[in-house]
């Protein structure tokens, strides 16, 4: 059975290598560019892409023992290589490079992306402190910012307008970044919810009539697709993780791609409401245990709280209350294809439909704190039995 699944699994490999060279093909190209359309091609180049550099990064970081090792915060338990988002990095640079869609400013988001992914692989590999690695994601989030990426909530000819829409720019950026981090900790959770972000982005610049965006996008769920066989697998534990390269790559990206975007022109609510609500469960994760640490004297200090790690996340609540990794990890990601549904359908909606919407969003944000809620209650009380025991 494990030869014949591994057999299976390498002419899927094989394939994907195949068509992954036939679009190298200029006629083929032409073909996708013409009749079928780039959306699907670039899909196809990323996924294909992905699934073949998987193996082989996983490979290269066991050569270089660049492995995750089980401890009492992580849920892991045996050594898992890390690098998986050098796979999904390759995949997503070249399907954009290789089709010529980078204009200027995506061009600063993949330059200032690229150098956090190469810090956070030295992490990966040597370990940096978080001091350093939330310095680089300013310094960074700065230079995207000085480009012109900025957020317009506030209004753009006063100065005090400015200084809200470039603080809300670099708390968001950072935000997601460190929020799509934290919750790279359970088989497949991080990238199913790239994945679930990404294809909303193309739904939203497909009704937008923002092609640019929408290859991007598109480049990034087929990559993060390409990956996820080998991250979350039935029954057995993942191959290869992302690593803090893919994690933080990837929550970078999809974060400048909000900020890029044009939500809507004609309605400020909705321009606010549909990312946070494409983004909600990262922003709820963040925000939730950020209130929880601080009003348990968990942290007292910013320093503190960039340097605490704990199992408190939502992942780690939701597996304490149905004890099971693989159901914790796509209730959660159904939350998010949930909050996403509403973000899609508020966008043409009426007035009075837009309340109601919000409101079903709402209802199940409570509904979720209560099951949360539940789960954090586990979590303490285990912690209370444990130090008992220890006594």
């Amino acid at each position: 059975m494990v030869t014949f699944a591994k057999r299976r699994f390498f002419v899927y490999w094989l394939l994907a290598v195949f068509v992954f060279l036939i679009f190298q093909l200029p006629p083929v190209r032409y073909f996708f560019f013409n009749f079928v359309g780039r959306w699907v091609y670039i899909f196809l180049y990323s996924l294909c892409l992905s699934f073949t550099l998987t193996p082989l990064v996983r490979q290269i970081a066991v050569r270089l023992n660049i492995l995750d090792h089980p401890a009492d915060r992580k849920v892991h338990e045996k050594a898992t290589p890390l690098l998986g988002g050098l796979a999904i990095f390759l995949a997503f640079t070249a399907s954009l490079l290789s089709n010529m869609i980078i204009n200027r400013q995506m061009g600063v988001i993949l330059v200032t992306g690229s150098i956090l992914a190469v810090v956070s692989l030295i992490d990966d590999w040597k370990g940096l402190t978080a001091k350093f690695k939330l310095m680089v994601q300013l310094v960074m989030c700065l230079v995207l910012m000085a480009s012109g990426t900025v957020l317009d909530f506030f209004p753009i000819h006063t100065w005090w307008g400015q200084i809200l829409n470039h603080l809300m720019t670099a708390v968001w950026i950072i935000g997601i970044i460190n929020a799509m981090n934290f919750l790279d900790g359970m088989d497949g959770l991080a990238t199913g919810l790239g994945i679930i972000i990404s294809g909303y982005l193309c739904i939203i610049a497909f009704q937008t009539a923002q092609p640019n965006l929408g290859w991007i996008a598109i480049a990034m769920l087929g990559s993060c697709l390409g990956f996820l066989p080998y991250n979350f697998r039935k029954k057995k534990p993942a191959l290869i993780f992302l690593g803090d390269m893919g994690s933080i790559f990837l929550g970078y990206v999809l974060a400048a791609l909000a900020v890029v975007g044009d939500w809507s022109e004609r309605d400020p609510v909705v321009s606010f409401a549909a990312p946070v609500l494409i983004f909600g469960v990262l922003i709820y994760d963040m925000i939730f245990i950020t209130i929880e640490r601080v009003a348990t004297g968990k942290v007292r200090s910013v320093k503190e709280w960039i340097d605490y790690v704990g199992k408190d996340h939502i992942h780690h609540r939701m597996f304490y209350l149905l004890g099971d990794k693989r159901k914790a990890v796509m209730l959660i990601l159904l939350l998010s294809l949930t909050l996403g549904v509403t973000a899609i359908t508020l966008r043409n909606a009426r007035t009075i439909d837009s309340i109601l919407l919000v409101m079903q969003a709402a209802s199940i944000t409570i509904i979720f704190s209560i099951l949360d809620h539940v789960g954090r209650k586990r979590i303490r009380e285990m912690a209370i039995d444990k130090d008992r025991f220890n006594d």
